[in-house]
């Protein structure tokens, strides 16, 4: 079959021949749920859960859905979910002693910090979340009087942001989220370390994908929900229909009978803010959020990059205790010396309490995104934890953007095509969203490689590696450094560099078409009946016939008829009319066709002509 050259001209293409894997057991021996409490390490995948809390892969994935975890069975899973997980089916469980002492304070679950008799109030964590383009990031502009929006490419959110403003000596945190659909795993992440959702829906659009996407977040995260119907000002806008709507998705708003608020704000101009923003304090108030701030730091991370002059930073939501400068702190494998913390607008800061957000500069590498951070007691045992979790890490199935393709083998049976794609991203927490993207393009007839994504600008080592392994680079958000573009030259390595995601995965989503072969059509162009056969030479005959429809070209394939019966197929060896060679035969002539390989024709056969033409998948 006909391959049709790559989208990207000139670069060579990886290709693999994928070997038929196993059936799989067709039954599986039914695992007993524990009866006594089990012992979960820090971080393991979601197979290794499983497998302890005694559920199958696949109950243990819906387990984690509910909780707004998007998770496949090798993915890993850190202590306060996996508890989580198997407290939901009765099942006890306890840290390994070790990580019990050395990492200071409990998970932060609301319920023990409630309990902590030293709680106060804190700052509600509030996040927004909506379809694209409703509005979100504007919406919080006009809150926080910033121009946040102005800065972002194409004008949408691409990675979590966090920021702090005060409403009436209230603090209140928000946390912006990236409404594209390739953004899933940041709005889950979002949802999942609030404590009141702003569902951001614009009047003049309605429920969206990735609406339904954030109600589904905050559903499992089990947290109240304000609306914020946006854009009210704009023609052809209708809050009712929007109401009618949610209404459909079995939300009540309180004009509706039902008890969420809905609020509606024209985020441009300003109208409605004040409204929105004392329902928000109203409801943190009614939830009385507490922590103690007394005890050490616990967070989560929502996003981390590299800063050129300033090593590894990461953006932290501070959940419990406060973080101090000085403090050891371990993230997911990530540890260091918190060296410095800047708050969200801008100002270098030594302490961050509960709901604080602040960006921290002192870690050794960039952690992952969702990931609980600690403080811990030292260095000595912030080394051991880390060393832990990556021997964890090497004794099962890796999360590595790297596997992607060999996933994929082991989910689908048959051959299948491959484009290599190193991936290179301003922040971490894009890598997540081009990896699900992949997930996406990749089918059982063509796979698309991450056979390496990281943080950081496009360097050497990426273009040696794609010159290796024919691999194409796409950057997102971020630049390549001048060695490797030289490198890329000399190596006729393609560098793509993206600022907008739509871009990016539009081309991934062409070079993945790009190589799968083309699909074949059979195109009738004519029939003839044979009503006569003349010897030519001692081992060949040719038919005489009439041609019925259509016409007969000499570079045509043919299929010859007989009773209804395809008895043969080939090419045209020859076409006469008359005496002379021709290239084609139109309706109602006669003539003579020989058929390369075939001389056995009866009267009254009929000859089907055709081509076969090639359309490039969509």
């Amino acid at each position: 079959m006909a391959r049709r050259r790559s989208g990207f001209a000139g670069r060579p293409r990886g290709r693999g021949r994928r070997r038929a894997q196993p059936d799989a057991p067709a039954a599986v021996q039914e695992q007993q749920i524990p009866t006594e409490p089990i012992e979960i390490p820090a971080v393991l995948t979601v197979g290794e859960l499983a497998e302890k809390i005694g559920t199958g892969p696949v109950e243990t994935i819906k387990l984690l859905m509910r909780r707004g975890l998007m998770v496949t069975v090798n993915d890993p899973v850190d202590f306060a979910n996996a508890a989580a997980v198997a407290g939901s089916i009765g099942v006890k469980v306890l840290r390994p002693q070790e990580e019990e002492e050395s990492i200071a304070g409990e998970d932060a679950a609301a319920e023990v910090e409630e309990a902590d008799p030293n709680a106060v109030l804190r700052p509600p964590v509030i996040t927004v979340l909506g379809h694209v383009d409703h509005g979100k990031t504007t919406l919080l502009d006009s809150i926080r009087n910033s121009s946040v929006v102005d800065l972002e490419a194409g004008g949408i959110t691409q990675s979590i942001g966090a920021s702090q403003v005060d409403r009436d000596g209230l603090k209140l945190t928000f946390i912006d989220t990236p409404g594209h659909e390739a953004f899933t795993m940041m709005r889950a992440r979002g949802a999942q370390i609030t404590d009141i959702v702003v569902l951001v829906v614009a009047a003049d659009d309605g429920i969206m994908p990735q609406t339904n996407e954030a109600i589904d977040h905050a559903a499992a995260a089990g947290v109240p929900m304000v609306i914020a119907i946006n854009k009210v000002d704009l023609p052809g806008s209708d809050s009712e229909r929007v109401k009618r709507e949610l209404a459909e998705r079995n939300i009540l708003v309180e004009s509706w009978g039902g008890d969420v608020v809905s609020v509606e704000v024209s985020a441009l101009k300003g109208d409605g803010i004040d409204d929105l923003l004392e329902n928000l304090v109203l409801l943190a108030e009614v939830q009385e959020l507490k922590a103690n701030p007394d005890t050490a730091g616990v967070g989560v991370c929502l996003e981390a990059h590299v800063d050129p002059s300033r090593g590894s930073l990461a953006s932290i939501l501070v959940r419990s205790g406060t973080l101090k400068v000085g403090d050891q702190i371990v993230v997911g494998k990530s540890r260091g010396r918190v060296r410095g913390m800047v708050d969200t607008h801008g100002n270098a800061v030594k302490t961050a309490g509960p709901s604080d957000a602040v960006e921290v500069m002192g870690l050794g590498s960039v952690p992952e995104p969702g990931i609980r951070l600690d403080v811990v007691a030292s260095e000595k045992v912030a080394r051991r934890i880390v060393e832990d979790r990556e021997k964890e890490d090497r004794g099962g199935d890796s999360r590595s953007l790297a596997t992607l393709s060999e996933v994929m083998r082991r989910l689908n049976a048959g051959d299948a095509e491959e484009l290599s794609v190193i991936i290179k991203t301003g922040t971490q927490g894009s890598i997540d969203a081009l990896r699900r993207s992949a997930e996406q393009i990749s089918d059982d007839e063509v796979q698309i490689n991450l056979i390496h994504a990281a943080t950081g600008p496009v360097n050497e080592s990426d273009v040696m590696l794609a010159s290796a392994s024919g691999a194409l680079i796409m950057a997102f958000e971020t630049g390549t450094q001048a060695g490797a573009e030289k490198q890329a030259g000399i190596h006729g390595v393609d560098i793509r560099q993206y600022n907008i995601i739509y871009d990016l995965i539009d081309d991934l989503r062409s070079a993945g078409r790009g190589l799968l072969a083309p699909i074949e059509n059979e195109v009738v162009l004519g029939h003839a009946i044979v009503q006569a056969i003349f010897p030519a030479g001692r081992r060949y005959r040719v038919a005489g016939v009439r041609v019925l429809d259509g016409e007969i070209a000499r570079t045509s394939s043919i299929r010859i008829q007989r009773d209804g019966e395809a008895v043969y197929t080939g090419q045209i060896a020859s076409l006469r009319h008359f005496k002379d060679d021709v290239h084609e035969l139109a309706a109602g002539l006669e003539g003579g066709v020989g058929v390369e390989g075939f001389i056995d024709f009866q009267e009254g056969d009929i000859l089907e002509v055709f081509e076969i033409q090639l359309e490039v998948r969509s």
